[in-house]
């Protein structure tokens, strides 16, 4: 957020700059203000606008990339949550429908013991 309010503070003020001094030379001289003094100001006036820009696209698509993150955090947590007791399920009947075939006890596996989690960068 620094990035972006500085860069419009700059552009504000070299806008601000460039106009007034062209104003009050026109007014008070019949002479013009140099050509490097107008290009450096609408140079920095640019820039300043465009990073302004650029710095409050980025951070609507870094805010946008951590809910998608959550998301699909939380959607996979959910998906891990359905396939696990589906999975068991399977087994059991597996081991049911071959009957005398399936020899062994069924030991469940154990639960995860990391959890998935988003990206939360501000």
């Amino acid at each position: 957020m620094a990035l972006k309010w500085g860069s419009v503070v700059v552009a504000v003020i070299s806008a601000t700059m460039f106009a007034s001094a062209n104003i009050i030379v026109g007014l008070l001289d019949e002479n013009e203000l140099p050509v490097a003094f107008n290009l450096v100001t609408v140079a920095a006036t640019s820039v300043g606008v465009i990073l302004a820009v650029l710095a409050e696209l980025y951070n609507r698509v870094n805010v946008r990339l951590n809910a998608l993150a959550e998301f699909v955090a939380a959607r996979l947590n959910e998906v891990d949550a359905h396939t696990g007791d589906r999975n068991a399920g399977f087994v059991e009947g597996y081991l049911l429908s071959h009957g005398e075939q399936a020899t062994g006890a069924i030991v469940p596996f154990g639960s995860r013991p990391a959890r998935r989690t988003g990206l939360i960068d501000d």
